[in-house]
């Protein structure tokens, strides 16, 4: 059994979240990545928090599997090296401002012309064209201008600041990963490289599909709690007795009918479907009521053995060491180095393949520890 991209070379110029994500999930898969990092600017996941016994755990799980390679881009020699080697390299992804690889002697049209079957794919918040494209930005810049802020949230609070970074990662890694694989396939039939560019926001703004598709289609206009899916029914959280949430989405039929059972609530088989809002804000209520008068481990053991879409809020470490994150296989044990015995627990890669294995060779290594 072997890795699914084996043979596969990758050179990430990428910091933070969004390339390097991307780039261990290729790694995972049997890529071989070479991270080029700064001798003088670590890239903020080496030092920013968590940490864990002194080791920053954000970068040993972002860098996994990869080779850290320390270069001055700044340094004319360093140029020159890239340049001698891209054409081993399939694939090229960073994530600098526009223009700059261009300054550096790095950008795509440079290095094609040395290597034509070269794939490069460039991330960054607003794409390589428009007015945006030399502006600033973060996460949640990125949502509220692809207007997912704008229907998120409560009438009465506003947007929530989100606990995962939607927009770097199923904005910017997982479409990344989609079209620079994308490219190698097509890569296959013309023999030629080409170029990505992912922009955050566009690709963030593609995940609105069900909302935007009423908005244009229909001119249906999203607000906060006025939707199916966002609180507009009764399809949300609950605070029990003691404080804690439980997730409701009983929208089918038989699972609205056994959930009425479950709580002894006739008022939900009779409204729960109402298109009226007093309806929908009384059966809220009602099932707000119910939940309250029990506690978290108590509706958890009513509702284990029922299925009516509706499961508990865990804590991330309820979650991670739940039964189902067990099943499932959700962590690794990864080790420190190349064949140690020492290891570190990590997220694995979700994705299962019948044939084709993920590695775990070792957490991401010190600042220009790698070989390449």
């Amino acid at each position: 059994m072997t890795t699914a991209l084996n043979g596969l070379k990758v050179l990430d110029f990428s910091t933070l979240l969004p390339g390097p994500f991307a780039t261990m999930y290729l790694a995972d898969m049997g890529a071989e990545v070479i991270h080029i990092e700064s001798p003088s600017r670590p890239d903020l996941i080496r030092i920013m928090p968590p940490y864990a016994n002194g080791q920053a755990t954000a970068h040993s799980y972002l860098n996994r599997n990869k080779q850290s390679i320390v270069l001055d881009l700044k340094d004319p020699a360093s140029i020159e090296l890239i340049k001698a080697k891209i054409s081993e390299f399939d694939i090229v992804i960073e994530q600098f401002r526009p223009d700059v690889m261009r300054r550096l002697g790095l950008d795509y049209s440079t290095l094609a012309e040395i290597n034509p079957r070269l794939i490069y794919c460039s991330i960054t918040g607003y794409g390589q064209t428009g007015s945006y494209k030399d502006r600033a930005g973060h996460d949640i810049n990125y949502l509220a201008l692809a207007g997912i802020a704008g229907y998120s949230g409560r009438q009465d609070s506003g947007p929530p600041p989100l606990g995962i970074q939607v927009a770097d990662i199923a904005g910017g890694s997982l479409h990344a990963v989609i079209a620079m694989l994308a490219a190698v396939v097509e890569r296959g039939r013309s023999g030629m490289g080409q170029y990505i560019d992912i922009s955050m926001t566009d690709c963030v703004a593609s995940l609105n599909s069900m909302a935007a598709s009423a908005t244009l289609a229909a001119q249906v206009e999203q607000a906060p709690e006025h939707g199916m899916l966002n609180g507009g029914i009764f399809y949300d959280y609950y605070m029990t007795q003691d404080g804690r949430y439980l997730s409701i989405g009983s929208l089918e039929p038989q699972f609205m009918s056994g959930l009425s059972i479950a709580l002894d609530l006739p008022l939900l088989l009779q409204k729960g479907a109402s298109l009226d809002a007093e309806d929908r804000k009384e059966v809220k209520q009602a099932i707000q009521e119910k939940i309250k008068s029990k506690t978290f481990k108590e509706w958890h053991e009513i509702f284990a053995n029922l299925d009516v879409c509706v499961e508990p809020v865990l804590s991330l470490t309820e979650s991670l060491n739940s039964p189902l994150a067990q099943q499932r296989g959700w962590i690794v044990d990864v080790p420190l180095q190349n064949n140690t015995a020492d290891t570190e627990p990590q997220l694995a890669c979700p994705i299962k393949f019948s044939r084709s294995k993920m590695r775990y060779s070792f957490i991401g290594q010190k600042l220009g520890e790698g070989q390449w």
